[in-house]
């Protein structure tokens, strides 16, 4: 139940004189609107009555009570309203079967029978899908036990699938599964479609609200918003006439998606104008500004990636002057030149000095922004979005900004589909594991052991046959259609939730940087620069973002490491780092390799300041998603523009010494 109150009108025609009136009207509520009926008023005298008013705010009951003054036979009712009703985020909680116990004793039941669950979800992917021509060519003939399906259907990879994609793309909507068309979309990523189907966005809310009903349980959230920074590219129709976007598209255009974030309390301070705004950096700045308006109602501070969240207060350190002024002023900043953007913004722009006061006092008084999220949002409990993976080079800021608010990683899960939760919240990002949901989509797990050693690859094994502490590539079969789909993520075992395994992610499969014998994963990128990053910050400088290549222009050919710092470093402290780059690979192959100088030295290259803004802004110019973009941690030899990009904001280069 939640206290709403509010002012309103109601006219009534009625006997004032004789102290009796009836009539109807309206009031607005503080948050929502609020249509009443005042049914009665007793006279008190010759033209002063008290009107009592019956409503309904979040369909509850509302009773309004307040005066009447008469001109005669015409009333005007003043009601200001103070009513207990049911709140907007129960009544969302009961419209989309939120109930956060039940959820974790379901999920508990699930796990507990993993196997059971696992073989009941294969049988209905199959009997779904049973028409499908893909999974017809490979003679299943309606089988639906996985040992036939190990034995009829072969691992795949995109490319293999990419043809009846296509199909699809193009219009043959049962070339590969059973799909209504006109609930489709497609998910449109670099450079690859997968289906996107009702059935991968229900995962998709399925495994958002379990996670949640495991967060709000450590971390519970009262009645507020949040400060979500979500970005949307556009659709567009294929020829075939099925709308395709990028995953996150697809999912903030849901309705069901924006009720879901209701019921589980995390509506966006922003409105859709600004999600769904023409230009990222317009919405940035939006998004910004609807966050300290609502500053005292922000709960939590999210994104798809912890990438952004960081982009987004580095971009506030410029421009916190210029919001200050917004607020002040009520008037929105020229940059916003979008007209639907600032006709939103508009409606939430109201001048307001004492909060621009009170927003410029508290940036002045932080030292080198440390903490500023929980300085501008006093009330929010914590801080959320993908943390594990190609995202954890940034935790270190991202706790920069945050003070003593937690870092909470989100769900595990791809464009292709969803696998995990988050049920230890509590653990940092760095520990992170998750909970494999068993009736979100078939797994399986190619072990990683020994791998190299083994002519042939190990046999998969499924979700309750995986041993702890053991690396598995990961193998998904979804209700969207795809089969023994190999994702390219290697995860390793910590555990086991009941009987369904933790996963904590390692990296992709696929090797960033190799010339000959060496071997190099997005990971071991990752603790290299993260280890020369150490003799950096002693000089009070940090990494802001990275990328690799290989440079074979050189012989012998030599891995080069682009760096972009936040300020000056002295020419000793870059060539230590380049050094210690160079001599923190471990891969026995690079060892060897450097050692008889089958490979040459390492290079740094540092680069300009704003660099890898720029690589963003150039995917962005290719259609891409802010809330899916990723850095490229190694940029290939046919990658010539975003390779250009680097190289032409070289400002300096140094060789290792190291060998």
């Amino acid at each position: 139940m939640a206290w709403v109150d509010g002012l309103g009108v109601v006219v009534g025609l009625g006997f004032a004189d004789l102290g009796v009136v009836v009539g109807l009207g309206f009031w607005i509520s503080a948050r929502w609107w609020v249509l009443g009926l005042p049914i009665l008023a007793w006279w008190t005298g010759s033209d002063l009555g008290v009107v009592v008013g019956l409503g309904f705010a979040d369909l509850g009951v509302v009773v309004g009570l307040g005066f009447w003054i008469s001109a005669r036979w015409w009333v005007l009712g003043l009601p200001w309203v103070l009513g207990l009703g049911q709140s907007f985020v129960k009544m969302l909680e009961k419209m989309e079967g939120f109930d956060q116990d039940k959820l974790i004793e379901e999920f508990e039941a699930k796990t507990k029978d993993a196997e059971r669950v696992q073989r009941e979800t294969l049988k209905k992917i199959l009997e779904d899908n049973g028409s499908a021509e893909y999974l017809q060519s490979v003679g299943l003939n309606g089988r639906t036990d996985p040992e036939s399906f190990k034995a009829c259907v072969p691992l795949a990879t995109h490319k293999d699938m990419e043809p009846y994609i296509m199909r699809i793309v193009d219009g043959d909507s049962f070339s590969y599964s059973h799909w209504k068309t006109n609930h489709n979309n497609l998910i449109k990523g670099k450079p690859k479609f997968v289906p996107f189907t009702d059935e991968l966005l229900e995962s998709t809310l399925q495994i958002y609200r379990t996670s949640f009903a495991f967060r709000n349980r450590e971390f519970p959230l009262g009645n507020g918003k949040a400060l979500q920074f979500a970005y949307s590219s556009k659709q567009f129709k294929t020829k075939g006439g099925l709308a395709a976007g990028t995953a996150t598209t697809n999912v903030f255009r849901s309705l069901n998606y924006k009720n879901a974030m209701k019921a589980i309390q995390c509506q966006s301070c922003s409105p859709d104008e600004v999600i769904f705004g023409p230009d990222f950096h317009q919405s940035l700045y939006c998004h910004l500004l609807c966050g300290l308006i609502l500053y005292d109602e922000v709960q939590l501070v999210s994104s798809s990636f912890a990438h952004s969240i960081v982009h987004a207060f580095r971009t506030f350190e410029q421009v916190w002057e210029e919001l200050c002024n917004d607020i002040r002023t009520g008037v929105l900043s020229s940059r916003v030149t979008d007209s639907s953007t600032r006709a939103a913004m508009s409606k939430l722009l109201k001048p307001n000095p004492e909060l621009a006061d009170m927003i410029h006092k508290k940036c002045s008084g932080l030292s080198n922004w440390y903490g500023l999220i929980q300085e501008l949002f006093p009330n929010a409990r914590y801080i959320y979005g993908i943390m594990t993976g190609s995202m954890e080079p940034y935790l270190k800021k991202l706790r920069h900004y945050a003070g003593e608010l937690p870092l909470l990683t989100a769900e595990y899960g791809s464009s292709e589909g969803w696998i995990g939760a988050n049920v230890n919240p509590k653990l940092p990002p760095e520990m992170a594991t998750y909970a494999v949901l068993p009736d979100i989509g078939y797994f399986e797990f190619i072990p990683m052991r020994d791998i190299d050693d083994q002519v042939l690859e190990p046999e998969p094994v499924g979700l309750t046959e995986v041993k702890l502490g053991e690396e598995y590539e990961v193998i998904m079969t979804s209700y969207a259609g795809l089969y023994r789909y190999r994702l390219g993520d290697v995860v390793k075992v910590a555990g086991f939730y009941n009987s369904t395994p933790e996963l904590k992610f390692v990296c992709r499969s696929n090797l960033l940087l190799t010339i000959n014998i060496d071997k190099n994963t997005e990971r071991d990128l990752q603790l290299v620069v993260e280890e020369a990053a150490k003799i950096l910050s002693e000089e009070k400088q940090e990494v802001v973002d990275y990328s690799s290549h290989i440079d074979l222009s050189t012989d012998p050919g030599h891995y080069v490491i682009f760096w972009e710092i936040s300020g000056e470093a002295s020419q000793d402290v870059l060539e230590e780092c380049c050094n210690c780059l160079d001599k923190s690979f471990v891969d026995a192959g690079y060892l060897g390799s450097r050692k008889v100088n089958a490979i040459g030295p390492l290079e740094l290259r540092v680069v300009r300041k704003g660099t890898f803004q720029k690589i963003l802004d150039h995917y962005l110019g290719l259609g891409a998603s802010v809330s899916q973009f990723k850095t490229p941690r190694c940029v290939g030899p046919t990658n010539n523009l975003v390779l250009q990009i680097l190289n032409d904001n070289v400002v300096k280069s140094y060789f290792s010494t190291a060998y």
